[in-house]
């Protein structure tokens, strides 16, 4: 990074918003996931729209790379800079700029973190539901970029589900709306090809999204097993029960012991083998008609005690030692690789003993938290990354982990994304072909692909798409690109 660049990015944002001492890009050489670190060229922290389209304007002119960043707690690598590229934190991008409780519509900035959106828009009895573990931190832009899930997922699906439409600054600097505040696509989902598109399209500036009702009534219960397939099977015995709730959870017993050995002690039973967080919400006789359903079918499957919250405070008891498991691993060791897979839930069973193996093997130590509902896995790594032996047994264990899912029709990504930890993997599912045509899409928005590079996909695994002018057909050129 010359001084005329940092100059000029001084002159957009103010001196005080450019970091480009080593000491100050050290906080931004990771995200949420230990095992990959990377200094940025220089990080600018723009605190308008204007400003962002400025900044990727100017790094347009100069052909200079660039990767936006929202809070860092992604977990694939996803928003890392080279030491050629400039990272754009989009922190101070966080007003929620309006809210229509009528329309149940917000239109808040990238920065907004998620939790506080869902407490500005509790007076009017309204929430926005994609809830991560993360929430408390991570924030919306970082979640449309990643289509981040969360525990709630199972029933009201992920963020794509829930973004209306986008202001975007696309990678020359120019702006676009996508989508419209009724929700209507209006021909191709330009707004669904966005969310998730790991910041290779452009940056959000402005983001629509919708907000649903409180539910009237909510059950939370919590069962625990005496193993770990038990559960499992409890979990595909109440999907195939008709009955999708709000949130399906499972804990092990090391996850478990690290809960309640912490300051999120949750009552969890720690002589478990497995655990059970099921949350059904809806209209009052509904979701007592369901309760009496779940609870004899956990009981059929084994379960050894179901109980139920009891009041709201008992409720997010149990909610917290959840959500804030990868804190509590903290205890375990210095460092936390939290992976994610899917899985079809008849395959759980098989899985969750593939992974105590692979664990035996490489002499690792794994928790397990994760959404059971829909097949979506978080085995995590306890380790200490400074002993360079261990990571590379991490790593190891992370790619037997992911070859295990896909061998049973399994993908290697659930929410977390593919950002550049697997990149390696993208083959395994995606042929040469599709892979170009991914890479045509990403051109399309971002022809000199200076828009996080590097990441999702594999350029040496794709085959290229071009068009034939005299006949506008879409064909293949051989070779790899």
């Amino acid at each position: 990074m010359n001084s005329s660049l940092l100059a000029a990015l001084s002159r957009i944002v103010g001196r005080q918003w450019v970091r480009h001492r080593r000491a100050e890009l050290v906080t931004y050489a990771m995200d949420g996931l230990p095992t990959h670190e990377s200094l940025p060229g220089v990080v600018v922290i723009p605190g308008s729209p204007e400003q962002v389209r400025e900044i990727i304007r100017l790094l347009h002119v100069v052909r200079v790379p660039f990767v936006a960043r929202g809070a860092g707690t992604g977990l694939s690598g996803g928003a890392l800079a080279d030491p050629d590229a400039v990272l754009i934190a989009l922190t101070r991008l966080n007003r929620i700029l309006r809210v229509d409780p009528l329309q149940r519509r917000a239109v808040v900035q990238p920065g907004v973190v998620n939790a506080r959106l869902s407490e500005a828009v509790l007076p009017f009895g309204l929430h926005y539901v994609p809830d991560p573990s993360s929430q408390a931190a991570c924030t919306v832009g970082g979640n449309v970029a990643e289509n981040a899930g969360g525990p709630h997922c199972l029933k009201y699906g992920v963020t794509t589900n829930h973004i209306v439409a986008l202001e975007v600054a696309l990678p020359d600097g120019s702006s676009i709306r996508l989508g419209s505040l009724h929700g209507e696509p209006w021909g191709p989902d330009l707004v669904g090809l966005f969310v998730g598109s790991e910041g290779m399209f452009g940056i959000a500036t402005e983001i629509t999204v919708r907000l649903e009702r409180i539910p009237q009534s909510v059950r939370t219960m919590l069962a625990d097993f005496s193993t770990v397939r038990a559960a499992s099977e409890a979990v595909s015995s109440i999907i195939a029960a008709g009955i999708v709730p709000a949130a399906l959870e499972m804990m092990d017993r090391a996850c478990v012991a690290a809960v309640e050995a912490s300051i999120y002690a949750a009552g969890y039973p720690t002589d478990a083998a497995a655990v059970l967080l099921v949350e059904l919400d809806g209209q009052s006789d509904a979701v007592e008609a369901e309760t009496a359903l779940v609870r004899d079918i956990l009981t059929e499957r084994g379960a050894r005690a179901v109980r139920t919250a009891s009041t709201p405070a008992d409720r997010a008891r149990l909610w917290q030692g959840r959500k804030k498991a990868f804190g509590a691993m903290g205890r375990i060791a210095p460092d936390l690789a939290v992976q994610d897979a899917v899985v079809p839930r008849s395959a759980l069973p098989a899985i969750m003993d593939q992974i105590d193996g692979i664990r035996l093997e490489y002499g690792l130590t794994i928790s397990n938290v994760f959404h059971a509902g829909d097949g979506n896995l978080h085995p995590n790594i306890s380790f200490d990354r400074r002993d360079s032996a261990v990571i590379a047994r991490v790593r190891s264990a992370c790619r037997d982990i992911m070859a295990a899912c896909v061998a049973v029709g399994g993908s290697i990504t659930g929410e977390h994304g593919v950002g550049n930890d697997k990149l390696d993997y993208m083959p395994w599912i995606f042929d040469a072909e599709t892979l170009g045509a991914m890479r045509a899409v990403r051109r399309a928005f971002d022809p000199t692909e200076l828009a996080n590079p590097g990441k999702v996909v594999p350029v040496h695994a794709c085959r290229e798409w071009t068009a034939v002018k005299s006949t506008r057909t879409p064909t293949l050129r051989s070779g790899h690109s």
